[in-house]
């Protein structure tokens, strides 16, 4: 069996060692799934990092940047996890892939309440909607509409099952057109009404003026006050508050072509290891989609034993559970990234809010201090730009701030964690104004990458005794594949000393 000379790789500008390739293999994070795979010399096998099979020693193991350089080194594929289904190939090397590439589309539509069409998902993948339904087809068993309702009856089990929800709102929300075609679908493939899932014996209807509450739980531990810190020290005057344990916000969410805007409410329950979550009766038809970025904002599917061995050797003792916090909307925060660019989070913050009250719409809450939606990107590239800089925000950066929404609004750029990363800070970079510490902030907060590290942050030079990269980056190599959590851990060691924080 050939062995590789070197034991690392590199995948585009993602590099790992070997120690930190093992350690996410061990976490079969699927975050990492596409960005590298692992060759076992003891069977021959490469496999993707996520592959159930038992954990092979480490010795064994001999890591690649992809699966063309796996079998050049003698390895075949896997054929339990399939390397061919992993997430980034391009469609012309895997009819699998493309198929994989069709499904991970329409689930990321279906929970985020996107609008979502067949012959779309079709040229966004660069085929006809000929090919993919038929390659589909071969690779799942199930035509992509089969599929598609799979998911949505998904999100109607959950909704059903964890909200007050009507039967009739539960429909509206997963997608289906009309509360016949919901019944009949819940009928054909779950052999039940959709009200027996129902606790009680009827169909009990939350009252329309009344919020809904959801629980989701986190894997303890979990550091809920540097989450709060976090939260509270970055407010956004009329579209976020913090009020003692709870914070609200405001949101807009479009879903099958319909807007729909109103507010939320977050509070921990540390006893309970879950999450409170309130809902405005507006959001309702978007309830999936306000799920799916909570779990985000707060980072509740993360695996806090697997995170910690990577840690031990941080500069300071890591706190237990610390989380990365991601965002609500992936177009604001990295507004609110570009106009935190060589000024502190305090100013950052009220460059924000003046963009929000000058800019965003305004709405009616039941809570005194949400009183306005953040700009959509639709507003912010139709604005005229001396009407941006009035609000003190320097030329540079209203230029940034009107390419990035323009960006946004034509479809060349998607800000969320299912967006192929490699390509969006591509695309991000190219933008004028966006440089690699602004593309890291993007990576760590909206796509919800890992192992991101931006070496010349202020925050992170500071929490390293003034040390700066190249000799950071050479530190951080001891972080992989958990940088960004390291990251959090650096800025969180200057928050008692330090205040205002410096970090974005």
């Amino acid at each position: 069996m050939p062995r590789l000379a070197a034991p690392s790789f590199t995948d585009h500008a993602i590099a790992f060692s070997r120690e930190a390739a093992y350690q996410a293999m061990q976490a079969r994070d699927a975050r990492f799934d596409g960005h590298f795979f692992v060759g076992v010399t003891s069977t021959g096998i490469y496999c993707r990092p996520v592959c159930r099979v038992k954990l092979p020693k480490v010795e064994n193991c001999r890591f690649f940047g992809n699966a063309a350089a796996a079998e050049l080194g003698g390895f075949r594929p896997c054929l339990r996890c399939r390397p061919e289904l992993a997430p980034g190939l391009s469609s012309t090397d895997s009819s699998h892939a493309l198929a994989q590439a069709g499904a991970r589309c329409i689930e990321h539509a279906v929970v985020c309440g996107e609008p979502i069409a067949l012959p779309d998902v079709a040229a966004r993948l660069g085929v006809t909607d000929r090919h993919f339904r038929r390659v589909f087809q071969a690779t799942h068993g199930v035509t992509p509409m089969d599929w598609l309702a799979t998911q949505r009856l998904l999100l109607a089990k959950r909704l059903l099952t964890d909200t007050l929800l009507s039967i009739t709102e539960v429909a509206g929300a997963s997608g289906f057109a009309s509360l016949r075609r919901f019944n009949a679908a819940f009928a054909e493939r779950y052999r039940l009404a959709p009200s027996a899932l129902r606790k009680a014996a009827a169909d009990t209807t939350q009252p329309s003026d009344e919020p809904f509450a959801l629980r989701l739980p986190w894997r303890p531990p979990y550091d809920v006050a540097a989450m709060q810190g976090f939260l509270a020290a970055r407010p956004l005057t009329g579209v976020e508050a913090a009020e003692g344990p709870v914070w609200r916000r405001t949101l807009a969410l479009t879903l099958r072509g319909q807007s729909h805007v109103g507010w939320l409410a977050i509070q921990f329950d540390a006893a309970r290891e879950q999450v409170l979550l309130s809902v405005s009766p507006s959001l309702a038809p978007a309830l999936g989609a306000v799920v799916a970025r909570v779990q985000h904002l707060l980072d509740l599917d993360a695996d806090p034993a697997a995170i910690a061995p990577a840690l031990r050797s941080l500069p300071m003792p890591a706190r237990a559970g610390l989380r990365v916090p991601g965002c609500m909307d992936g177009f604001e925060t990295t507004v609110r990234i570009i106009l935190g660019q060589q000024v502190s989070v305090a100013a950052a913050c009220t460059l924000a809010a003046r963009l929000a009250a000058r800019f965003g719409q305004p709405l009616a809450t039941p809570h005194a201090g949400l009183t306005n939606l953040f700009p959509s990107p639709q507003a912010l590239a139709e604005a005229a730009p001396e009407a941006i800089g009035m609000l003190g925000i320097v030329r540079a950066r209203v230029g940034a701030l009107q390419a990035l929404a323009r960006a946004v609004v034509a479809g060349e750029l998607a800000l969320h964690p299912a967006a192929p990363m490699a390509a969006t800070l591509e695309r991000l970079k190219a933008l004028p104004g966006v440089g690699d510490w602004t593309a890291e902030l993007v990576a760590l907060r909206v796509l919800a990458w890992p192992d991101a590290f931006p070496a010349t942050d202020a925050g992170v030079i500071r929490a390293l005794g003034g040390l700066r990269p190249p000799a950071s980056t050479a530190l951080a190599e001891a972080w992989r594949p958990w940088r960004s959590y390291a990251v959090m851990q650096l800025w969180q060691a200057l928050v008692p000393a330090d205040s205002p924080e410096t970090s974005p």
